[in-house]
């Protein structure tokens, strides 16, 4: 994310010494903050995956049981479900909406303001 906003103040001629708060800077673009675009990307990848067959190559994944071996030090990263429950919670939406392709799209969607403005 910093070396995202880095670039677009860049962009825009500013530099650090500016300093210039990152929402004021993504306002005079135009772009949604990196987590939203990141969350919805998951949340897209997650609808496409759950409305395939229970047969489905990607879809047997998700019934694999990963032996854990000896833990490393500090906290453990976040498991896949655990980081799209999240992002699930956030967004307020449920796994049952995902089989309607249409109401999905319409949910998970993040605006930026470029698209506000057409």
């Amino acid at each position: 994310m910093v070396a995202y906003m880095r670039i677009i103040k860049l962009m825009c001629g500013y530099a650090r010494m500016d300093r210039i708060r990152n929402k004021e800077i993504r306002d005079i673009v135009k772009v949604a903050p990196t987590k939203d675009k990141k969350r919805k990307i998951r949340l897209r990848w997650f609808g496409d995956i759950k409305r395939r067959s229970v047969d489905a190559s990607l879809r047997r994944c998700e019934r694999i049981n990963i032996l854990e071996g000896k833990r490393g030090r500090g906290r453990p990263k976040k498991s896949l479900d655990e980081v799209i429950k999240e992002d699930l919670e956030v967004a307020g939406l449920t796994e049952d909406i995902a089989h309607d392709r249409r109401l999905w799209w319409d949910r998970t969607r993040i605006l930026d303001h470029r698209e506000l403005a057409n």
